[in-house]
């Protein structure tokens, strides 16, 4: 990870650790540094950089910010407005723009926000890019064959301006309604958009299909998105899709690259069962390419047990959306994701796409004829417990000798009937302990006897 861009951005608390001066100083080095770009090429051309934004208060304060910076140094700003995370991806690479951000923190409270740097490719910014960007803002930029104490302003005619591109949102909403193999006529769907950015997105493309839709988490107000609602949240869509009898629920996060889902009977379907599902499915149709499916460390055992009896072939990588589409591009994989919900299907998107997830399993239960439940059945997952403690140190909470000796010891106790993942968050200064084990007070034991470790070797923030 990078001094201030995380595995998914750079992500903190609104003018606290990351403040409108940031913002502005990104759009300031992303519109110099792809100007140079092309003017080193003989392009005289201004940068195109595509904004999308979620729903919270600060979102406005960052857009604005960002824009400025960019059209100072002589950048288009073309601005999406709140729409999701994997729409920025897909205009950024269908409409050729040289870049693209994507202002949102995810499923964080609404008080926090972050910057996602996006590639003319729809793919997360390389990290070569990203160091740039961090080495402008700790002032020492060294690029292009010099040393750079300050960037040039755009002056006259080659100051930048916006554009209102809400065309651009509009076109990816008919994408996703041309993956539609089916009619959802006589389906009763539940969304929870989490008062964030699927908002005023999901629910017409699911009208559009033929959905008979039920919403909640639709009345943000800039200070409740993921409030009680969205994939972090998802009990009050269980109790909505029991209560209203309906087929299925899907529920995003903040900026909707997530989906979880909720079969007809109220039960949680995570993404290693939307893994299995799908994984599933293509293998049965003669079309999961290389017959492999790219997973996370933090996948459950029962997954990897499922897959086998299969006969599907799965890999795992570091956590985090980024690692597996790498992994994905690398390998020619068509799918992967993360049991938290981030699911890539790499022959319709470059990302994680919420309600891409949503459609395709739509089209699993439609063409099986049968209900979620169903589907999700002959995959039984391990009982796992995972705790996030907030820490003043990360890598010093890890790196601990007593806090590595008594990881150590669980490791031995559990053997061949579980294990134990300790690892640090990318996004948030937070230590995850996971264990998995045959029954939950197994896992809820162990994971409390590394806790406490951590606690009183006085790491707890």
């Amino acid at each position: 990870m990078g001094r201030y861009f995380g595995t998914d951005g750079f992500r903190g608390e609104a003018n606290v650790g990351l403040t409108a001066d940031h913002a502005y100083t990104v759009g300031r080095f992303l519109g110099w540094y792809y100007g140079e770009l092309k003017r080193q090429k003989g392009d005289t051309s201004a940068p195109r950089i595509v904004i999308g934004k979620d729903t919270r208060r600060s979102s406005y304060m960052f857009e604005y910010s960002l824009v400025g910076g960019l059209v100072a140094s002589g950048a288009d700003a073309y601005l999406l407005h709140v729409t999701t995370t994997p729409s920025v991806a897909y205009v950024a690479r269908v409409d050729e723009f040289d870049c693209g951000v994507m202002i949102t923190a995810s499923h964080n409270p609404f008080y926090d926000n972050g910057i996602k740097l996006i590639n003319g490719n729809g793919e997360k910014m390389d990290e070569e890019t990203i160091s740039l960007v961090e080495d402008y803002i700790d002032g020492h930029l060294e690029v292009f064959g010099k040393k750079w104490e300050e960037i040039p302003f755009a002056t006259k005619d080659a100051i930048g301006c916006t554009v209102d591109y809400v065309s651009g949102r509009n076109r990816y909403i008919g994408y996703l309604i041309s993956l539609g193999l089916y009619s959802f006529k006589g389906i009763k769907v539940g969304l929870d958009c989490a008062n964030g950015a699927s908002w005023n997105i999901a629910k017409s493309v699911f009208d559009a299909l033929g959905a008979t839709t039920i919403e909640m988490g639709v009345e943000p107000n800039g200070t409740n998105i993921n409030n009680g609602v969205g994939s972090t949240h998802i009990e009050n869509l269980q109790k909505m899709v029991v209560e209203k009898g309906l087929d299925i629920g899907f529920a995003y996060d903040g900026d909707a690259d997530r989906c979880l889902c909720v079969d007809e009977n109220g039960k949680v379907v995570s993404g290693d069962h939307i893994l299995y599902v799908y994984g599933k499915y293509m293998k049965d149709k003669g079309e999961l390419v290389n017959n492999t499916v790219v997973t996370t460390v933090m996948s459950n055992f029962g997954l990897y047990k499922a897959f086998d009896e299969a006969g599907i072939e799965y890999a795992k990588t570091a956590v985090g959306d980024k690692y597996v589409y790498e992994y994905m591009n690398e390998h020619n994989c068509i799918l992967g994701g993360e049991q938290s919900g981030h699911i890539i299907f790499s022959k319709y998107a470059t990302t994680g796409d919420g309600i891409l997830t949503s459609i395709k399993m739509m089209e699993v239960m439609l063409a099986r004829k049968k209900k979620m439940s169903e589907l999700c059945s002959p995959l039984v997952i391990y009982p796992q417990v995972l705790e996030n403690i907030r820490v003043t140190d990360k890598a010093a909470a890890q790196n601990d000798p007593e806090v590595k000796a008594k990881v150590e010891s669980v490791a031995k106790e559990l053997g061949k009937t579980g294990r134990i993942l300790v690892r640090e968050s990318g996004t948030e200064p937070v230590v995850r302990v996971m264990v998995e084990a045959e029954d939950k007070e197994t896992c809820r034991n162990l994971v409390d006897s590394v806790v406490n470790v951590i606690k009183s070797r006085g790491y707890e923030a």
